[in-house]
């Protein structure tokens, strides 16, 4: 992992510093350590790897690692490549570039970013708002034989090129904000829902998007439907209500991807985990139901846990993150990111996505490029990038906790949250040689979540989402690990499986 100060002109004030310590030739009960403080001019200091011993220390119950009892698999982690992201990093000077997009996508020595999504059109954070058939007023064109990529081409397309390059296999989500406005009623590009007349045309427009991205080398994994399909306070945006999405997936998309791009997977709702009912609603059609992969949710409202919900109602559709800001604020004295990393990378992952993807890769410091009229003024980058400068928010921490450790193929593995039944483990007081054991209620231990990787790996990512220092004791197969993590510190710990 590339270690790195902040930049000091980062909108966030703040030092966060990922100290890795790697055993080139680790024994099965070695256990490394990855941790990134939460302190305001942290200094730099070595997380030193520990050993699991045969007997349990201290009184904390420990998280228990059972790698028998297996989940989802991991796609990936990530961010939204946006079409402002996109312009501030192409525009930086080509060794700089190099070096910055082999730190966030190079699995050897960066944070190997494996999951990007990607507007189709203009989404709020571009400068300003196009499609792909952009019209004069009053005209159309039914045929799309004005159709092109067009404004892609200046910076997202040259830099997803060069992402490729660093790494294949990246995961790439497309999601429209807008149809062009000579198919919505009102014409307008914030609001306004697709005339029903225009679901076929826009159907094939979405289909085009994925045929042409792929001319010039460019897969197109998986589309959302539409984003925020509640929303029409952006611009750009379009609502698209159930009965009105029913009728457009299976009469118009569903039948022309199923034919012609069948292994592109079709994702519902991508919208917040306060309207289950929405992708449900679908879910329960059965012209719908065989021919999409699931639904993804973002995080501005509602429960995280409601794609658990979704899950239970339907196990046999997956569940994906689509979205989520992450900001910090200059004011503040300490950074969010234990919180965060519960909430985000922990809660996400706990309840059955199969990625996580935030909002938004990158911005300048003053959060641009956006649209007029609606677009995200707050949306601070995971990145803030003043030319050739580069400052790490805490958004990139949060992620690269996870994706740096967790490749896609990972499964989720089990581990006792801090509200789960938790096992005591004493000695007698009177006989040595006799072991208590006793249930507790709740566990008590820090948030967290497991996976075991492709390579037999077992990674624990642990934040310490609390006001005060903590001890985190760690449980494998009968043997213990003992760990201090400080407050508002993240920290990733890797063994081999056994």
């Amino acid at each position: 992992m590339i270690i790195r100060r902040p930049n000091p002109k980062s909108l966030c004030p703040l030092l966060f510093t990922i100290l890795s310590v790697f055993q080139s030739q680790a024994q099965e009960h070695k256990l490394r350590q990855w941790v990134t403080q939460d302190q305001l001019l942290s200094e730099l200091c070595e997380a030193q790897p520990t050993v699991f011993q045969s007997t349990s220390q201290g009184r904390q119950l420990p998280i228990v690692i059972d790698e028998r009892q297996a989940f989802q698999t991991i796609d990936g982690f990530g961010f939204a490549l946006t079409g402002g992201s996109a312009e501030l990093i192409h525009q930086m000077e080509p060794d700089k570039r190099s070096k910055l997009l082999n730190e966030l996508f190079n699995a050897e020595d960066g944070i190997a970013i494996s999951a990007i999504r990607l507007s189709i059109g203009a989404s709020d954070l571009n400068r300003f708002v196009y499609t792909y058939n952009d019209l004069s007023g009053g005209q159309s064109d039914p045929k799309l034989l004005n159709f092109s990529l067009g404004h892609d081409y200046e910076h997202v397309i040259p830099v997803l090129k060069e992402i490729l390059h660093i790494n294949p296999k990246v995961q790439i989500m497309a999601s429209p904000w807008t149809a062009p406005v000579w198919m919505k009623a009102g014409q307008q590009f914030q609001g306004g829902a697709l005339r029903p007349d225009c679901y076929p045309v826009y159907a094939r427009y979405l289909l085009r998007y994925v045929e042409e991205m792929e001319k010039n080398g460019i897969p197109i994994h998986m589309i959302t439907v539409q984003n925020e399909p509640l929303n029409s306070r952006n611009t750009p945006s379009m609502p698209f209500s159930v009965p009105q999405m029913r009728n457009f997936l299976k009469d118009h998309l569903l039948p022309i991807f199923s034919k012609y791009k069948p292994t592109t997977k079709i994702i519902l709702f991508d919208h917040n985990c306060d309207r289950p009912d929405y992708p449900l609603t679908l879910l329960n059609d059965p012209a719908i139901s065989p021919y999409v992969d699931g639904s993804g949710f973002h995080h501005y409202g509602g429960d995280i846990g409601t794609m658990s919900l979704v899950h239970q109602a339907r196990p046999d559709k997956n569940i994906y993150f689509t979205e989520q800001m992450v900001i910090q604020s200059s004011q503040s004295m300490i950074s969010n990111l234990a919180y965060q990393t519960e909430r985000l990378v922990i809660g996400t992952m706990r309840n059955w996505s199969r990625n996580m993807i935030l909002w938004n890769l990158a911005a300048d410091p003053n959060n641009d490029p956006h649209t007029d009229n609606g677009g995200c003024a707050i949306c601070q980058g995971a990145l803030t990038i003043d030319g050739n400068q580069v400052s790490r928010n805490v958004a990139y921490y949060v992620v690269a906790h996870a994706s740096k450790f967790v490749p896609p193929g990972s499964v989720r593995i089990s581990s006792n949250g801090p509200y789960d039944k938790g096992i005591d483990i004493t000695t007698d007081e009177e006989n040595a040689d006799i072991t208590r054991v006793t249930t507790v209620q709740n566990s008590g231990v820090l948030p967290n979540v497991a996976f075991l990787t492709p390579e037999k790996e077992i990674v624990l990512i642990v934040a310490n989402s609390s006001f005060y220092d903590r001890e985190v004791k760690i449980q494998y197969k009968g043997r213990f690990s003992n760990i201090k993590l400080a407050a508002g510190a993240v920290g990733s710990y890797c063994w081999k499986s056994e």
